[in-house]
């Protein structure tokens, strides 16, 4: 069967009230624009997101919160959206935050099909309440659960029609263990070209994790924090 959808709104089939999903990107960049726009249009609620940031107050997962959409977030970053933070301390959003790191190796371990792992990352901390603690090596580890999703979005610089993908700079982020993760994942690309027509070293995906993928449109890849410098009489400020 084929894998190629014309757009999001047919790749979204199937997404309904209530799914935990997981979203790409890190920050703003090589987030899934476009599903993200289609879950806003559909309105869909109840959602358990699982995303290493919840996007700006006006873009990205950000603009599902403002509309009331997700009901738990789990993530490593959220410190850019007022409204995430509104909602967390109100009550209304359930958050679980996750170190970075162990973020990443839960969603890879449920794309590889390992059900947990120990870890030191979050010992001594508020991570670690309620979960396992063992020592190895004289040093505690937490135990930490794999994570899956009902649906993966994920976005990447060139796809072909096998769902192979190819990532381009800090968007091969948490996109590439997300895909793995997912048990259906939707890919969105810049660009889609034939099967074949990769490079198969150049593949960090493999098609085998994508079973949608489409060409995207209209990418504003924003930029989160804009770093500059000035010169001044010769020296640089």
């Amino acid at each position: 069967m084929s894998k190629v959808y014309q757009n999001a709104r047919e790749a979204l089939d199937g997404v309904k009230d209530g799914m935990t999903l997981m979203l790409g990107g890190f920050g703003l960049c090589g987030i899934p624009e476009n599903s993200i726009s289609e879950l806003v249009r559909r309105g869909i609620t109840g959602l358990t997101c699982i995303s290493n940031n919840a996007g700006v107050d006006d873009f990205g997962i950000g603009l599902m919160l403002h509309q009331r959409q997700v009901s738990k977030m789990i993530s490593s970053y959220v410190g850019e959206n007022a409204e995430f933070e509104r909602q967390l301390l109100s009550g209304e959003l359930e958050v679980e935050l996750i170190p970075q790191g162990s973020l990443a190796e839960r969603c890879r371990a449920g794309g590889a099909g390992i059900p947990a792992f120990f870890t030191p990352a979050g010992y001594g901390t508020e991570v670690q309440d309620g979960k396992e603690v063992r020592d190895f090596n004289g040093k505690p580890h937490l135990l930490e659960t794999a994570l899956t999703a009902d649906f993966a979005f994920v976005k990447a610089w060139k796809g072909d029609e096998a769902g192979n993908l190819v990532f381009k700079g800090t968007a091969r982020n948490f996109n590439p263990m997300m895909a793995m993760a997912g048990k259906v994942t939707v890919a969105e690309v810049e660009e889609l070209v034939p099967a074949g027509e990769l490079d198969p070293n150049m593949i960090h995906t493999p098609g085998i994790f994508v079973q949608r993928i489409f060409e995207g449109v209209g990418y504003e890849k924003r930029i989160e924090k804009r770093t500059v410098t000035t010169k001044t009489e010769g020296n640089v400020t």
